[in-house]
Order: structure tokens, then sequence, then C-alpha cells
């Protein structure tokens, strides 16, 4: 400080005309030492009382800035008291993250980067190394429990696991001191942990090495900190090489130029006489009311005992700090080139230039941030033994983001490699942390299942959206596809060719039906309502292809409709042959008066009626609840089902019941007809049709009301297709084959209605 500001004085740049004055105190590194001199620094200037006013705007304290103390505990201390007179202090050590709080301490300055910086960097090295299970041990000050707690926050963040935290104790002669650091080492060592980030200041980290020397802990990783890494303290430990590989961080600051030499010369000035004379006459002249502690063994201290100190990174932020407050001071006085006015300036005025503008030290610019404090980076060291003796290697730099040259550092263990320190691996992309035992931080790694995804090193999966899906152990989610039954796949062409075969049967039928339409078989068979019921057998076949492809919620109201209403048609014209049949067989006597109601153009009227009715029963269908579009995400597993979902069961089995009753009702006229041999049974044809629709129709119903598959769709063609075959091979195939093969059959007396042979049989 004192060579900071003799350039200061003999600079024409920075204060021209002007002489800074100073006091200089030892602090001892007690509080109450430090608030001796602090307090006397908060005198009115020529007095030795601090005077209490209301407002202390003009009030001019004993000096215009406060440079130090070094460590945290004092700032804190001392950082209240100028704060409250917005007197600026400047730290060159004080590295606590407690006074980057402006709003408490408004007037504090620092030269050096806080803590959090420093455990960013000690966080970004572990990560580096992927060591994730270490240890932590700090001093009981406000250094140490201050960074160790900014340590435990950004390790939980950063997927690093405590696996033992402690405090040395502050207080080394206290009986129970030496219990306590034994018992440290003796938790750390059940950890099986291979690293130790130690943040502790000199004396506390002295004894936690020597502790874990004599107790035989082994080599492991230590990671330090500025505050006892570049010092000689530690090292002069015996058998220090045996703790293992020690690194650690230190500001990254520059040389001063001419320090050294300035140094040196004062040594030689002390044996001079004029140098004792005046230190004599300057102690004879000193305020007994002001403090004064002499140093005892400081007649003893040699050039060769401090030469070392010179080579510490504590020398710059101390020259940033005087140059600082000078700069501070250039501003507010209006300085120029050719001197500085000689007008009273007042400390708080100086905050104002110190918080908004840079000042240059050495040919750099420097300024201090938001939180009062400079960051000028720090250096990645490893303690290097050299023929006994401890040389600080810089492996590494760190200024917002971690270079580390891993070449140059050989660890402790006989590969040179660095070993490994973990609870547990990093986990693959598509996996996630499953929690194993009773520490938090060890787990395994355990597979996503399907549908969930993860990405690196995560702690759950995620589940993806209903329109994606994701495999088992995937880092990202797909799109799903749509799945229904496609028109090229080989099930829908199977089905089509059926569709096709049954479309061509019935209009076949049909064809050959009315060739011979005036013949007795076909008139038996029906006649023209016959090619009426092959038309509808016909379109329901064509029915089909609304099942295959893409299905849509028009397409859906249709498919259940276009089944009902084709298979009505073709019942519709069975209804008034059957009944024919029960008036001819079951009722002969009346019949006569009745068969005009079912047959000739009055059978017309009952088949439109009939289809009258099922047209009201589906129009109640689309009005109750029609078939609609459902897109099911459950059933398969990379692909959205698409199928015609049943919205109401009661419209369901209202639309499909009337055929129902249809079918039963030419179920029960016909089953019992008893037909004469020789002649043709056309009553029969109808019983097996509807036998057929019914056995069909149960399956169907079972098998439909289950099934949410593509497989949906596929069995309502075979139902259609089953229903559509089953009525043409036992109503209409048996009379294409007589038509076709034995047309000697269609002859009046083979193709008679059953009622007609009755008086032959009462005559026997």
């Amino acid at each position: 400080m004192m060579f900071a500001i003799e350039q200061i004085n003999n600079s024409s740049r920075v204060l021209p005309g002007l002489q800074l004055g100073y006091e200089l105190h030892d602090s001892c590194s007690e509080p109450l030492v430090a608030l001796q001199p602090s307090l006397l620094f908060l005198a009115r200037r020529g007095s030795s009382g601090i005077a209490l006013l209301r407002d202390y705007t003009e009030y001019q304290p004993r000096v215009a800035a406060v440079i130090g103390p070094h460590s945290s505990d004092l700032c804190l201390l001392t950082a209240k008291l100028f704060s409250s007179f917005l007197i600026p202090q400047v730290s060159y050590g004080a590295s606590s993250e407690t006074l980057s709080n402006t709003e408490l301490y408004p007037s504090f300055y620092r030269t050096v980067p806080s803590d959090k910086n420093m455990v960013e960097a000690v966080v970004l090295l572990l990560s580096q190394f992927g060591w994730n299970w270490v240890a932590t041990v700090g001093s009981d000050d406000e250094y140490g429990r201050g960074a160790q707690a900014l340590f435990l926050s950004m390790a939980s963040t950063n997927n690093i696991c405590i696996a033992f935290e402690g405090l040395i104790p502050d207080d080394l002669t206290e009986p129970n001191a030496k219990t306590q650091l034994e018992n440290t080492i003796k938790l750390i060592n059940s950890t099986k942990v291979n690293v130790i980030v130690l943040l502790a200041q000199t004396s506390a980290a002295q004894a936690l090495l020597q502790h874990s020397i004599r107790m035989g802990l082994g080599k492991k990783v230590w990671i330090g900190t500025e505050a006892w890494m570049v010092s000689d303290i530690p090292t002069t430990t015996p058998n220090i090489q045996s703790v293992g590989t020690v690194l650690g961080f230190v500001t990254r600051t520059g040389t001063v130029p001419g320090f050294r030499e300035y140094v040196a010369e004062l040594f030689r000035s002390v044996t001079q006489e004029e140098f004792c004379r005046q230190s004599w006459e300057l102690s004879r002249s000193t305020d007994a009311e002001e403090l004064d502690t002499p140093c005892q063994q400081c007649g003893n201290v040699t050039l060769g005992d401090i030469w070392p100190m010179l080579e510490v990174t504590a020398v710059q932020p101390v020259h940033m700090a005087v140059y600082s407050v000078a700069h501070a001071l250039h501003r507010a006085l209006g300085c120029t080139s050719k001197g500085c006015p000689k007008t009273p300036i007042r400390s708080w005025q100086l905050l104002h230039f110190m918080n908004t503008l840079p000042f240059e030290v050495n040919g750099q610019s420097f300024r201090f941030d938001q939180s009062h404090g400079t960051n000028t980076g720090y250096k990645l060291i490893l303690w290097a033994w050299r023929d006994g003796t401890v040389t600080h290697l810089p492996v590494g730099n760190y200024d917002q983001s971690l270079y580390i040259r891993k070449s140059q550092i050989q660890f402790h263990t006989a590969d040179k490699k660095e070993p490994t320190s973990e609870c547990f691996k990093r986990c693959q992309p598509g996996q996630f942390r499953r929690i194993k035992g009773f520490n938090l931080c060890c787990y395994d790694c355990t597979d996503c299942s399907e549908n969930t995804w993860s990405s690196t090193d995560s702690t759950s999966c995620s589940p993806c959206p209903r329109h994606q899906w994701a495999p088992a152990r995937s880092t990202r989610c797909h799109d799903r596809g749509e799945r229904f039954l496609f028109w090229d796949e080989p099930l829908a062409l199977a089905l089509l060719s059926l569709a096709a075969l049954a479309a061509a049967l019935s209009a076949a039928a049909a064809l050959l039906f009315l060739r011979h339409l005036q013949t007795p078989l076909v008139q038996l068979a029906g006649g023209a309502r016959s090619l009426f019921a092959l038309l509808w057998l016909l379109l329901q076949s064509l029915s089909c292809c609304l099942y295959v492809g893409r299905p849509g919620a028009a397409l859906c109201s249709l498919q259940q409709l276009s089944y009902a209403l084709c298979l009505n048609g073709c019942f519709s014209t069975l209804v008034p042959k059957a009944l024919e049949i029960a008036l001819r067989t079951e009722f002969p006597r009346r019949a006569p008066g009745l068969l005009r109601w079912v047959t000739q153009g009055r059978a017309w009227l009952l088949v439109a009626t009939s289809m009258l009715a099922q047209a009201l029963l589906c129009l109640c269908h689309l009005h109750l609840g029609p078939d609609y579009l459902v897109a099911d995400y459950e059933s398969l597993p990379s692909e959205v089902l698409l199928v015609c979902g049943t919205q109401s069961w009661a419209a369901f089995a209202l639309l499909h019941s009337y055929n129902s009753c249809l079918a039963f009702s030419c179920f029960l006229c016909t089953f019992m007809v008893q037909t004469p041999a020789g002649r043709y049974n056309v009553a029969r044809g109808i019983t097996f049709a509807t036998l057929i629709y019914f056995v069909v129709s149960i399956f169907f119903v079972v098998v439909f009301t289950t099934l949410r598959t593509v497989l949906r769709a596929v069995t309502q063609i075979c139902t259609i297709l089953a229903t559509t075959l089953g009525i043409l091979a036992s109503f209409f195939m048996p009379k294409c084959y007589i038509l076709v093969f034995r047309p000697d059959l269609n002859t009046g007396d083979y193709c008679q209605n059953p009622s007609e042979q009755q008086p032959e049989q009462d005559r026997q």
C-alpha cells in the first residue's frame, strides 16, 4: 500500500499537486483490534471523537477512504460501520458472498472475486473430471461457512453428491478440537470418497492435513482455494506429499512493476541511522489515545523471510485498491493535467465515481461490477513436488468457463490418471436415475419404458404426448402413424375379393332370375320381389367398401345404416312369401281371404312399409347416437387406431332389432312346413337363410362389442359377407342350380306351393 501511495504522490497524472496521506494499522486478525482503528477513522477530522448529527452530509471524517482489511470476518464487522457513514472501504482479500449485498454494505468494495465465482470454478472442475461423490470440509468462520454453503447449493444443482460435510473448529486449542478433527477424518474414510473439497483458512487446512496423514487417510484428491493453497505453512507439514494430489484455484493477477525493488530498498534503509531517528520521532509524536500495537518480532525480519511473499496474489489487489480510491478522488475533484483544485471533498461523493467509471492500473483497465467486486478470473494450480519442494504449477484457467491442461496433471494413481470418485455413473440417454439405499445421491440407471423418454442423466422419464410414442430407452418421442384397414393390405384385399364374389353372385343370380322371371320356379320364389332382394344383396356386398380406408365421421355414421337398410331390403321381400306359406299350410280355410294381402301387388306394399319402418329407425339411430370416429391411443404402442365407435348401444340395438324381428317371423312361418317328396320346398330356403342370419348375428354381437382394434372393421365385413353368402347359398343358389342345370324341374308340378298338395293328401 505504501508503494502505491508513493507512486501516486510522485505521479503527475493521477492527483497532480496533491499528496495522499495514510495511516497503517495491524488488525492482528482480531475483531476487537480491527474495531479500534475503524472507530478512529470515523472521528471528525482534527479530533478523536465521533460527532452525533442528524445529517452527516457535511460530516468530514478523519479519512476519505479505507483500504482493507484482508479477511471476510473483519470486513463484515467494519463494513457496517463505514457503510453507515458512506465511507469507501476497499478490501483486497475479503471474498465472502455476503459482502456482495450492496444494500447492506453500500460503500464496500473489493479487488478480488467473490466466493461465488470460486465455487463455480470448483464445481466445473469436479464436473469435468466426473467426480460426483465428494466430501467437503470448511473452516468454522465466515469464509469457510459461506463458501461451503455456496458449494453445497451449486453441487446439488450440478448432480454432485456430498458424501460428507463438516467444519474445522475455529479455535484449534480447544480440548475437543482434536476429537472433532479425528471424527471428521474417520467419517471421510467411511464414505470411500477420493475427492475432498477443502474450503478453509491456512491454520484450519494445516490441522486437517496433519490429522489425515497421522490417521492414514490415504491419498486423495484435495481441491483447495487461495486461502491455503499459496501459503507455505501447509507445505511444511511432515510427510505432506502422502496426502495425494492437491489442486486449487487462485486469483489471476499480474505483477506490480518495481515493487520488489521498492521492498529491497526499504530493507536497506532500515540499517541507516536516519531511518531509525525518524522512526523514533514518529513513535514519540503518536497520540497515546490512538491504537499502538508494536510488533515484537519485526526487528528480526530479513528480506529473505518475506521474499516469497512478494510473489503471492495479494500484491496486485492491494495496489488496485489504492488506485481505485485515487482515481475516484481524481474525478470527484475534477483534476486536470495541470493540477487538482484544493476544494474539500466528502467521502460519500467518491461512491458515484467508484460505481460507474473504470480505473487504470499499470496500463490495465478495471471496474467494479454491480456487486462492487472485480472478477479477474482464476488460475488452476497443482502442487508439483520437485526435490522435496512444492511449486505451484499452472494447469488451467477459469474466466466464465474452465480450461484444463489435463496432460500436465500427474495424479497420485499408479497410471498417473485421474481417480474415480462416484456413487453413481452418468446415465445414458434414454435412462433415468432410480435411487438406491439411503443416500439420495446413489442410484441405478434404469431404462425408460415405452411411450416415455429422457435426455442425458435425467431424474425421471417424461411421458410422450398422446399423438406421439417412443420405444423403450428413447431420447425423444416420434409421431404416431395412423392404423386402420388399408386398401392395399392382404387382409383387406382378401375381404374385398370375397365381397366382389358375393356381388358377382348376386348380379348373376339377378340376371338369371330376370331371364326366367315368368317360369314357375322364379314365381314360386317371389318373382320380381326376388330380383329386388338380389339387388339389395348386391348393394350389401358393395357396402363392404365403406369399412376399408381411413374412416371419417360421415363414413362411420353410414356403416351401420347401410348394413341395416340393405338387409332389410332383402328380408322385406321374404316376409310376404313366409306369410303366404304360413297361411297356406297352417290356416288353409282362412288363406283365400288373407292371401291377397301378401301376394301380387299388395305384397309390394308390405315391402315398402317394412322398408319405411327401417328408414325411420335409421333416423332414430342418427338422432339418438350415430357411430363416431374414435382415435384410440392405447391399443397400439406406436400407432393411433382409427375406428368407428358405438355412441349409443340402445340406438344400435334399436337399429338392428327390426331386421331380427323380420328374420324371426320368417323362421317361425317356415321351419315347420312339410313338403311332399318330389316337390320343391321353398320354405326350407327361407328357414336356412334366417337361421344363418341368427348364427352370424350372435357371433357378430359378441365379437363386435369386445373388439377395439382394426379387426372391428374386419368383423363387420365378415358379418356382411357371411350373411350375404348365406342367404345366396340357402335361398337363391339352389334355384339357380335348377334354372341352369335342371331346367326339366322348372315345371308347375314340381314348383307348387305346399297348400296345393293338400287335396291329394286328403284323398289318400
